[in-house]
C-alpha cells in the first residue's frame, strides 16, 4: 500500500465490524445469461437491496458512525447527485443527528423526494456537485456541521471496501470485478479489499461517455473539471475535487481497464436487468452489465462479478426506457 493513500486493508476489516449492526449483507447472484454471454461465470452484487436502495449506505454508515459526541451534536451535511445525500440522511435519522443535505438543481425529483421523507433539511443549489459542495463548506463554517464528503475521505472508502470483503467470502476465487466509476469512493474501497486479497484480480471501470470526470482525470494525470451533461447514469455525474487526495492514486494503483459506455449501452443494461432478474435499477447500476452486453469487455477470467449499485430511479423515466428497449427488441 503506497503511503500516500493512508487507508489500509486492516481499515476495511475495521469498517465492517463497526457498520454489523448498521448494514446488513447482500446477496451475490448467478446471472446465467450474461454468463454465456462471455463463457464465464457472472456474478451480480446485489446493492440495490440495501434499505435505502444504494450501495452509498456502506460508507456513510462507517464515517457518521465515527464521529465524535460533539460533531454528532452539531449535525452532518453533504452534498450530492442523490444516494449519497440519501444515505447520509438515512443515517443520521437512525442515529437522531441533524442532516442538511446540498444537491444540484440537475438531481432528479424523484431522489429529492426520497431525501425530504426521510426527514432530513434539503437545499438546492446551482447546476453541478461542485456547486452544491461549496454550500456544505459554508455550513460547516456558519454552523459547526460536519461535512461528510460522498468519496474522497478514508472512512467512506473503508466502508464501500466492505462489499469486496463479501464478494470474497462468496466467490474466493473472484478474478474480475467490474465496478461503476465515478468519484472513486467504490471503486478505491473495493479494489483495495480484492488486491490485498489477490493482486491479480482484474479491476474494471465503468462509466458513461458524458462528462466522465474520473476518465478525463486520469488522461490528463490530474483531476479536471468537466461540465456535467444529461446521463442515464446520473448516479455517475460529478467531479472528483481538484483537490483529491484518496480516490484519484487510488484508482490510478488498481485500475486495470475503463469501459466508457453510450446511453443506447447503458439503457440496454437496464432493460436486460429487467427482463432477466426482475430488478429495476438505475443507469450507473446497469453500467456493469452494460460492458458485458455491449462486447466491449475484451479481456476477462472465469469468475467475474459486476455491482449493481442502485435502484433510485424515477419511474416514470424507468416506464420511457423500457418501452424504447422492448420496441428494440420487437424491430430486432
Amino acid at each position: 500500500m503506497n503511503p500516500h493513500t493512508k487507508i489500509e486493508i486492516q481499515d476495511v476489516w475495521e469498517a465492517k465490524k463497526r457498520m454489523q449492526t448498521m448494514i446488513k449483507p447482500t446477496p451475490l447472484i448467478a446471472s446465467p445469461k450474461l454468463s454465456d454471454k462471455i463463457n464465464a461465470s457472472v456474478y451480480l452484487k446485489l446493492e440495490n437491496l440495501h434499505e435505502i436502495g444504494s450501495f452509498k449506505v456502506r460508507g456513510a454508515s462507517n464515517k457518521i458512525v465515527s464521529l465524535t459526541e460533539e460533531e454528532k451534536s452539531h449535525g452532518v451535511t453533504t452534498f450530492s447527485t442523490g444516494n449519497h445525500g440519501l444515505a447520509v440522511a438515512y443515517i443520521a435519522k437512525r442515529l437522531g443527528i441533524r442532516a442538511v443535505i446540498c444537491i444540484s438543481n440537475r438531481v432528479p425529483v424523484g431522489k429529492v423526494n426520497a431525501i425530504q421523507q426521510i426527514g432530513a433539511e434539503v437545499e438546492r443549489v446551482g447546476d453541478s456537485q461542485d456547486d452544491a459542495e461549496e454550500r456544505c463548506y459554508q455550513l460547516e463554517k456558519e454552523q459547526g456541521l460536519t461535512v461528510i464528503k460522498p468519496f474522497d475521505d478514508p472512512h467512506i472508502i473503508a466502508g464501500q471496501g466492505t462489499m469486496g470483503l463479501e464478494i470474497i467470502e462468496e466467490v474466493p476465487r473472484i478474478d474480475t470485478v467490474i465496478v461503476p466509476l465515478s468519484g472513486g469512493g467504490l471503486f478505491s474501497g473495493v479494489a483495495l479489499a480484492l488486491k490485498s486479497y489477490n493482486p491479480s484480480i482484474q479491476l474494471i471501470g465503468v462509466s458513461m461517455e458524458n462528462a466522465a470526470v474520473m476518465s478525463e482525470s486520469l488522461k490528463a494525470d490530474r483531476p479536471v473539471i468537466l461540465p456535467e451533461q444529461n446521463t442515464l447514469a446520473d448516479s455517475l455525474l460529478g467531479g472528483i475535487g481538484l483537490n483529491n487526495q484518496y480516490t484519484f492514486p487510488l484508482v490510478k494503483e488498481y485500475l486495470d481497464d475503463l469501459i466508457l459506455l453510450t446511453e443506447e449501452e447503458i439503457a440496454t443494461g437496464m432493460g436486460f436487468m429487467l427482463n432477466q432478474h426482475k430488478l429495476v435499477v438505475e443507469g450507473a447500476a446497469a453500467t456493469g452489465v452494460a460492458a458485458i452486453l455491449s462486447g466491449k469487455l475484451k479481456t476477462h477470467g472465469k469468475h467475474v462479478a459486476t455491482i449493481i449499485t442502485g435502484n433510485n430511479i424515477d419511474l416514470t423515466a424507468f416506464t420511457s426506457i423500457f418501452q424504447k428497449q422492448l420496441y428494440k427488441s420487437s424491430r430486432q
